[in-house]
């Protein structure tokens, strides 16, 4: 498929050539023509996405192959990384030591609560010997400096009490926060140990293998492209003069490389919204209308987008028109000087200069290459 300006909904010429003359004429007629914008693309799986190492190691079990159909969560390849694996045992038994060190009887809080239990019948002891004390002192049975060194003895352990209690409640804290420390940890390390098996994100169809068995990979790289095993789309590239003119839901005609003999019908699906730096184009996607059976991604295919239809449209055939822009009309010996607005590989859009009753000869045209460059429909 060759890329054309514009094409014509009836592509039909008058033309009044006959045997016996040795110039060829021609009448302009008015049709309508359809502008399309060519572009070049690839076939490409919906939802397609590359599944990749999450760590470093060698790959040491390949479980799929080029055309598999594989379930979402379904294990495709093992990456060995023994590394993982004992980070993985550490966390798991620090956590075992974390989460017994919360119990009741885990010897910091043992501790913790025997000072707590001394501490409360030290006060206990105190409180009564004060108050004993204080009925003697009334009585002038002990001395003042007595009674005072024992009500202070009192305080002191008021004081105690309270300390041991608060270091009980912090003994218990630090455990609990240290489980949870552990707890992240050891999930963490757990995620990460799960990072040897690569699994498929997705469910699809496997439509390139990256890796074989063996492989060193590193995290990030690509270890197979899956997508989906029964919706293929049209990816092409349209250059910057030419997107302006692309919009959602018009139509095109499809061409793969593999089978030039045949046209599909489609649509355009979706336009990104960003100018791609490598092919330095703009993507835009083609959804087909009709049924597909050729479906190997990554084929190469033109495809012509229809942008616009002009009504009514004045045409004469390419080769009736002169390098400089001029047509030789019947009957008039001076060559008339047209306006064109654009022109496929057989026809000439007519502005101005001539109407439908005049017919055009190529008695001054003969040999001659038209250049229209200047005036191209993209």
């Amino acid at each position: 498929m060759k890329p054309i300006k514009f094409s014509l909904i009836i592509l039909s010429v008058v033309v009044l050539a006959s045997c016996e003359k040795k110039t060829e004429e021609a009448s302009p007629v008015k049709k309508d023509v359809t502008e399309i914008v060519f572009a070049a693309g690839v076939l490409e799986a919906n939802n397609t996405y590359n599944l990749t190492a999450q760590t470093d190691g060698y790959l040491s079990a390949i479980n799929f192959k080029e055309g598999d159909i594989v379930n979402a969560g379904t294990v495709l390849a093992t990456v060995e990384n023994p590394e993982n694996s004992f980070n993985t045992e550490s966390a798991n038994a620090l956590y075992l030591i974390a989460e017994r060190n919360t119990q009741n009887n885990a010897p910091a809080l043992a501790q913790a609560k025997s000072n707590l239990l001394t501490a409360k019948s030290k006060l206990q002891t105190d409180s009564t010997q004060a108050m004993r004390y204080k009925t003697l002192f009334e009585k002038n049975t002990v001395s003042k400096t007595e009674y005072e060194n024992m009500w202070l003895q009192y305080i002191t352990s008021q004081n105690n009490y309270t300390s041991a209690q608060e270091n009980y409640k912090l003994t218990q804290q630090q455990a609990e926060q240290q489980l949870i420390s552990n707890k992240a940890s050891k999930e963490i390390k757990q995620t990460l140990f799960g990072n040897n098996q690569i699994k498929a994100v997705v469910g699809g169809r496997v439509y390139k293998k990256q890796k074989q068995a063996g492989d060193y990979v590193k995290k990030g790289d690509v270890i197979a492209t899956i997508g989906d095993p029964n919706v293929l789309y049209a990816k092409v590239n349209v250059d910057e003069s030419n997107i302006s003119k692309i919009k959602i839901g018009q139509k095109c005609v499809i061409q793969l490389n593999t089978d030039k003999e045949k046209n599909y019908n489609g649509t355009v699906h979706e336009i990104l919204p960003a100018f791609d730096d490598a092919s330095q184009s703009f993507i835009c996607k083609l959804s087909f209308t009709d049924p597909l059976d050729f479906k190997i991604t990554g084929t190469q295919l033109q495809a012509n987008i229809q942008t616009a239809t002009r009504k009514n449209v004045m045409l004469i055939p390419r080769n009736y028109l002169g390098l400089d822009g001029t047509v030789q009309i019947k009957g008039k010996k001076e060559s008339v000087k047209i306006e064109i607005s654009a022109y496929s590989n057989e026809f000439v859009e007519v502005v101005s200069g001539i109407s439908e009753s005049d017919v055009l000869v190529t008695e001054k045209l003969s040999g001659e290459k038209k250049s229209l460059e200047q005036n191209q429909i993209r």
